[in-house]
């Protein structure tokens, strides 16, 4: 990704990357980085916890070495209110971001060329009483089944332009873009092929 793979290291690790999460708490009583916090709630989310507690619970497992491996280096694994308290005061988009670039250093090349196909879906089980579910429009690597980028819009009818503005933030020479049939544009052609990139269009009725 252009922005912000500049200062990512090819190689950085999950830890590395975390470094350039700011850390909203005050300096004062901090006990556990924000790297190691942050590395074990995703460590734990991908074993299954869908919850602070089970985060917690996970945690809590860990021997001291794992701990260190994950960035904490005190032997003692944060509890559940601190991942609460930590994860609900983190700027989003920045470890958004810094995570869509980890994983774009790590995506697969296969015949000297990586697939990274865009479409759109709705959020299920997100909508609530007042607010519609969100939609995000998505990079997906095919090689390695991961995503790395996302951005939501207000609505399916906005997903256009927002596939443009997703694919300008990665750098796509020796990429290969198939996308859905409603993304089907010249100018989405044009952003493609003029960053270097190929694509694979679905032709319908549009």
């Amino acid at each position: 990704m252009l922005h912000p793979a500049g200062r990512l290291p090819g190689a950085a690790s999950l830890v590395e990357m975390l470094k350039l999460v700011p850390d909203p708490r005050a300096r004062r009583g901090i006990r556990h980085g924000l790297p190691g916090i942050v590395a074990v709630a995703l460590a734990a989310w991908v074993a299954g916890a869908r919850s602070f507690a089970a985060i917690g619970q996970w945690a809590s497992e860990l021997t001291g070495a794992q701990l260190a491996e994950l960035g904490l280096s005190r032997g003692v694994a944060p509890d559940a209110s601190t991942f609460r308290k930590v994860l609900a005061r983190l700027d989003a988009p920045v470890l958004d971001q810094l995570a869509g670039a980890f994983v774009w250093t790590r995506a697969r090349v296969a015949g000297g060329r990586r697939v990274i196909a865009i479409d759109g879906k709705t959020v299920r089980g997100a909508r609530t009483a007042s607010k519609a579910a969100p939609h995000l429009v998505s990079a997906f690597d095919h090689a390695s089944g991961t995503v790395p980028g996302q951005l939501a819009t207000a609505a399916k009818s906005n997903e256009i332009p927002v596939v443009r503005t997703l694919l300008a933030g990665f750098a796509l020479a020796a990429v290969v873009v198939p996308v859905a049939a409603i993304y089907t544009q010249a100018n989405t052609a044009t952003a493609i092929t003029g960053a270097g990139g190929d694509y694979v269009f679905t032709v319908k009725a549009n």
